[in-house]
């Protein structure tokens, strides 16, 4: 696929009575819609997962809170990061919980990769609130991937200089 890069996947076990295997995406990939909002999923994630022992194919996107991009996990990650969340909240008896955990779970929607060329069909109301109408760049970063409409991606990394400073000050905190 046009615009990869590289592709590193790494597998992290989680000691517990499951152990479950962390699928983790590196690189990057370019990627048209078609006219029914479907793009093909990169093969080199599909690789990954199945290499990576994923039995699941169900992935979770969403809007990103951070920025005007969808992120997809794993379905396993979301449960587990959605899980983390949750434990410190209690949306049954605190108001702000409850709309907090409302909002952070609107907008979630399942997606399978179809048949032989794998592509999603990611809901017209993400691709509106994100801006994605033709060209997409997915960059994967660790325990997601970032759908991004192309024009975009770039304009919002990091500066060198900032991604420096700011390795610099995390360095000083441990």
């Amino acid at each position: 696929m046009e615009g990869f890069s590289y592709l590193c996947t790494q597998r992290e076990r989680k000691i517990s009575s499951t152990h479950s295997t962390m699928v983790r995406f590196f690189g990057k990939a370019s990627g048209k819609l078609d006219d029914k909002g479907r793009v093909v999923f990169p093969a080199i994630y599909r690789d990954a997962l199945t290499r990576e022992g994923e039995e699941d194919m169900t992935l979770v996107v969403k809007k990103s809170v951070h920025g005007d991009c969808l992120n997809l996990f794993t379905r396993a990650e979301w449960e587990r990061r959605s899980d983390k969340v949750l434990e410190g909240l209690d949306p049954e008896l605190n108001p702000d919980h409850a709309a907090f955990w409302s909002k952070y779970n609107d907008g979630v929607f399942y997606v399978v990769p179809d048949g032989k060329l794998g592509r999603l069909n990611i809901p017209s109301e993400l691709l509106e609130e994100t801006g994605i109408t033709k060209e997409v760049v997915f960059a994967g970063v660790g325990y997601k991937i970032e759908i991004w409409p192309k024009e975009r991606r770039e304009s919002t990394l990091m500066t060198d200089e900032a991604f420096k400073e700011t390795a610099a000050r995390l360095s000083e905190k441990r």
